[in-house]
């Protein structure tokens, strides 16, 4: 898709793409969109039915590095090199909001998630997250149809000095938890190789799972107790939550760099730098 989107674009290489979520219209038809990134700091929005770019946004003076839709596909947020955070509508192409608290260091993440409208005694239907290459997690609760956004939580991983000939570091990854909400699990470098569990509520790290090396990619199933990681070591890791069992499968040439399991939860895509697979989860 990547490739396809790309190649849509002159000139231009495509940094991250999301779907936006499935939304069903009066005929039975599903949405079929996709957002796409680009390292000339835009925006562009593509019809997959109908094969075509539907509309481009310029949000960003550098590349893009991060980007995803919000829950309802009203908003798209992205992050660039510079740790700059864009919230834009596809409907209007403006964007109405800039947020510069990473700025400084790249977004590597940015996910939503639906949220109680009173949990954590902020407004607001959705919790979003950010995280940038300096091992740095905002955690946000959002009315966009108010204007609303409210940082709910900032959370600072700490880690040793760079080791002598390391030429980049894992990157820092964080996802919200979709068994155990008002949690988000967090991997990257830093004093331990380990997978973190933190609590919005109780503002603490409750769960610790120790990791055979730093992980370099990393998905939580919305359908099981399931969390994949990728490493640099050429493996896939299976954790099932709560007992950490862990199953390692190997198949990769290469660092898997992308973990993304399916909606359903049945299917999960891994891919490194020559292959994409895609694996069946029995059982799950």
């Amino acid at each position: 898709l990547c490739c396809w989107v790309s190649a849509l674009v002159a000139l231009q290489s495509c940094q991250c793409l999301a779907w936006k979520p499935c939304a069903v219209v009066a005929w039975g038809a599903e949405s079929q969109h996709v957002v796409a990134g680009y390292s000339d700091g835009t925006i562009r929005v593509f019809s997959i039915s109908r094969t075509e770019m539907e509309l481009k946004m310029h949000p960003h003076a550098v590349a893009l590095t991060a980007i995803a839709y919000s829950t309802d596909g009203e908003m798209i947020l992205s992050g660039d090199k510079d740790g700059l955070v864009a919230v834009s509508s596809p409907r209007t192409g403006m964007t109405i909001r800039v947020l510069a608290d990473h700025k400084g260091s790249p977004i590597t993440v940015l996910q939503c998630t639906r949220k109680q409208y009173h949990d954590f005694g902020v407004e607001g239907g959705e919790l979003w997250l950010a995280t940038s290459s300096d091992r740095r997690v905002s955690v946000w609760a959002s009315d966009w149809l108010k204007d609303k956004c409210e940082l709910l939580d900032w959370l600072s991983f700490p880690a040793p000095a760079v080791p002598e000939g390391l030429s980049s570091l894992p990157p820092s990854l964080a996802a919200f938890c979709p068994w155990e909400p008002g949690t988000l699990v967090y991997v990257g470098f830093g004093l331990q190789k380990e997978a973190l569990f933190y609590s919005l509520r109780k503002k603490q790290v409750v769960e610790k799972i120790s990791l055979p090396y730093f992980a370099t990619s990393l998905s939580l199933s919305p359908a099981a107790r399931l969390v994949a990681l990728g490493f640099d070591e050429r493996l896939l890791r299976l954790l099932r939550c709560p007992t950490s069992d862990a199953q390692d499968y190997a198949g990769h040439d290469d660092t898997v760099h992308l973990c993304r399991f399916a909606p359903s939860g049945r299917h999960l895509l891994t891919a490194s730098h020559s292959a994409v697979l895609v694996w069946e989860l029995m059982g799950s």
